[in-house]
């Protein structure tokens, strides 16, 4: 992925910066947009891999989702949801016999993977201090991400999953959990100086956290890309969209 697409992807995602400060909402409006457009980019790479998701069922428990997080949600609920939902859905392979339980699998996990991990991002604005622990999402993200590429590139020498993703190496991916930590620990020095009241060592165990969860997240995806055998999911965010959020 080359660096002009990552500058690029930062200039297109800066209009989210208003989106953020905006919260609320706005802030729900815009991350079920995404949502959406993930949604329907896992079902085309899901089609590539001549897989036949259920693509509607997943785009109909995403706005029901995403209209029950405006309330108080509950989570038993929304647990019953998806049971009724994979319930519902057990049904068709009995009434039109090219889908199969493999088809019913790849929508539901398109659902969780790309609609619920989204929301996180609205439901922590929800949370005590959300207006501040929001950053961090994005902070450790694209700090991890920008520290592995350049600490790959000075340093690296060792492959971290050649057969997932041939460039990556362990010398980045040590770099973009560092950066991380190190991102998630300057922002709680700052935010602690506007009266958000916890303790800097929980930043470094998000920063940890966050470094190595979202490098498997990046990981995770270019499994699906390598076994649909495509490239990338979208130029919608170039060099950026595997890792947003």
């Amino acid at each position: 992925m080359s660096l002009n697409k990552r500058y690029l992807g930062a200039v297109i995602l800066a209009p989210l910066l208003i989106i953020l400060f905006l919260g609320g909402i706005y802030l729900k409006i815009f991350v079920f947009a995404l949502s959406m457009i993930g949604l329907y980019e896992y079902y085309k790479v899901s089609r590539e891999a001549n897989l036949k998701p259920i693509s509607i069922v997943g785009y109909l428990l995403c706005i029901a989702y995403y209209v029950l997080i405006n309330y108080k949600l509950n989570y038993k609920f929304v647990l019953f949801m998806i049971v009724i939902g994979i319930f519902i859905m057990l049904c068709v392979p009995t009434l039109d016999t090219k889908y199969n339980y493999i088809d019913i699998s790849v929508t539901i996990l398109g659902f969780i993977y790309v609609a619920v991990f989204f929301s996180f991002i609205a439901l922590t604005n929800d949370l005590k201090y959300g207006n501040y622990l929001l950053w961090i999402i994005f902070i450790a993200s694209w700090l991890c991400d920008t520290l592995a590429y350049y600490s790959g590139r000075i340093f690296g020498k060792t492959k971290l999953c050649p057969k997932v993703s041939p460039k990556k190496t362990i010398e980045g991916s040590i770099g973009g959990v560092l950066g991380s930590v190190i991102g998630c620990t300057v922002y709680g020095f700052i935010i602690s100086k506007y009266g958000v009241n916890i303790a800097i060592y929980h930043y470094i165990i998000i920063g940890i956290l966050c470094g190595v969860f979202s490098q498997f997240g990046d990981l995770a995806a270019s499994s699906i890309n390598e076994h649909a055998q495509v490239k990338d999911y979208s130029n919608l965010i170039p060099g950026h969209w595997r890792y947003f959020g």
